[in-house]
């Protein structure tokens, strides 16, 4: 399938974050979309291969680069996870706007930092299927502090430990309200997030309309070798394949409930490994 490329900027809070557009030459009507969110310390440079594999499924795809990252690495000290949601939301505004696109086949497909922010985004959008990679998992307090300050808490490392009921985490409550696809990778070796912040993430999906959970074995959590990089990859393009065809095969004016009325409230921790993109 023939691609187009588009450099593009995305206005936010009378600021703006860079993105890309990846999609098919020809957005038809009824184009299904996909939303990839980097994590902490990340950028879209390293989702351009998946988007690419992703668009040639038929989905226009969009990276884009978070406050605190890239062009923006000044705020990087300052930006808060409002800030960074935010950024989500109008990337997902951003998408759901091009012409072709079916607002209401939005996937979103998250990593790490960008993972967490991708289930806080089911409060705010309607997201057809969700696809987690090692989401990270934060505490639902000091919501304005600099995501950068988070880190310093004692207890940052050892939440992620802990055996959390949706009702405990905020991110985790939004999945539980999620009915629709789900995809949850983990890696066997990760050294950012341990298992039980997936197992979390899993409990939280019980409603999910199918839930899908894979390990990439051998794997860190920054796939720093390029085959897991390639078994990631092959993982969620075969995934979002199925998807598609099992949508095709339904009633192709479905509507996914509008969660955009539900407001996020302003109160929504591991170590760092700063050599590591999305190690947060």
């Amino acid at each position: 399938m023939e691609l187009r490329t588009e450099a593009i900027e995305i206005p936010v809070n009378g600021d703006s974050i860079e993105g890309t557009l990846i999609a098919p030459a020809a957005v038809a009507k009824g184009t299904p979309g996909a939303l990839l969110v980097h994590g902490w310390g990340g950028g879209q440079e390293q989702y351009v291969a998946s988007a690419r594999a992703i668009a040639a499924l038929g989905y226009a795809c969009l990276i884009f680069d978070l406050r605190g990252h890239a062009e923006t690495r000044g705020q990087h000290e300052t930006v808060t996870r409002e800030d960074n949601l935010h950024d989500v939301i109008a990337a997902y505004d951003f998408l759901s706007r091009v012409p072709g696109i079916d607002r209401h086949s939005i996937a979103v497909i998250g990593a790490s930092y960008g993972a967490y922010l991708g289930a806080l985004l089911l409060y705010l959008r309607p997201v057809c299927m969700l696809a987690l990679r090692a989401p990270a998992l934060y505490k639902d307090d000091d919501w304005h502090l600099p995501k950068r300050q988070l880190h310093v808490n004692p207890d940052f490392a050892a939440y992620r430990r802990l055996t959390l009921r949706a009702e405990d985490n905020r991110a985790l409550g939004a999945c539980a309200q999620f009915l629709r696809d789900a995809l949850v990778v983990e890696s066997e070796h990760d050294e950012i997030i341990p298992h039980p912040a997936i197992a979390n993430y899993i409990s939280a999906l019980a409603n999910a309309h199918s839930l899908t959970y894979r390990v990439i074995e051998g794997a860190d959590h920054g796939l720093t070798k390029k085959e897991w990089e390639l078994a990631y990859t092959g993982l969620l393009v075969g995934w979002l394949a199925e998807m598609l065809k099992d949508a095709i095969a339904k009633d192709p004016n479905a509507q996914i409930p509008d969660r955009s009325a539900v407001l996020l409230s302003p109160a929504v921790g591991t170590a760092t490994n700063p050599a590591n993109p999305d190690a947060r």
